[in-house]
């Protein structure tokens, strides 16, 4: 299989729900247990919108151990998982995308690996086409749900 030709799980094609978190974290569980590497995902949202909350449960429910952090700082953070390894970068303190080398981009996207980034937007035209994009978004009717965009 071509390292850039993702299946998207049943649980994140097309779709839109409103969820609290509690739901949230259940659907990135099942997400998790539905993904097969190699599999980018791609996590968009204002800051505190639960982007990391969704990488964590994406993470649990792929079979990851360990707790999973932010990599704000670090940048890329990985995991061993029973299917394959698992990838979560945090690009927010990236400011153009040729600073991606440093961290081995291109290693890391065309591993077999499940891949989760946050604040993809920063990778520019260096992101793959290829790629499950979800995002999240604050309700201003409803502070305690977020709205999430899949596929």
């Amino acid at each position: 299989m071509d390292a850039h030709h993702h299946i998207t799980p049943p649980r994140a094609r097309a779709g839109r729900s409103s969820l609290t978190e509690a739901e949230l974290v259940k659907w990135g569980e099942a997400l998790g247990r539905d993904a097969r590497a190699p599999l980018l995902i791609t996590l968009t949202g204002d800051l505190g919108a639960g982007k990391t909350t969704l990488a964590q449960a994406i993470c649990r429910g792929y079979g990851v151990a360990a707790d999973v952090t932010s990599p704000t700082y670090a940048l890329v953070h990985e995991y061993a998982a029973p299917r394959s390894p698992v990838f979560h970068l945090d690009l927010y303190r990236v400011e153009r995308p040729e600073e991606l080398r440093n961290i081995g981009w291109d290693d890391i996207i065309t591993a077999h690996a499940l891949v989760l980034v946050e604040w993809p937007e920063r990778a520019g035209n260096w992101l793959p086409a290829e790629h499950l994009p979800i995002a999240l978004d604050y309700l201003p009717d409803d502070p305690s749900r977020r709205l999430l965009l899949a596929g």
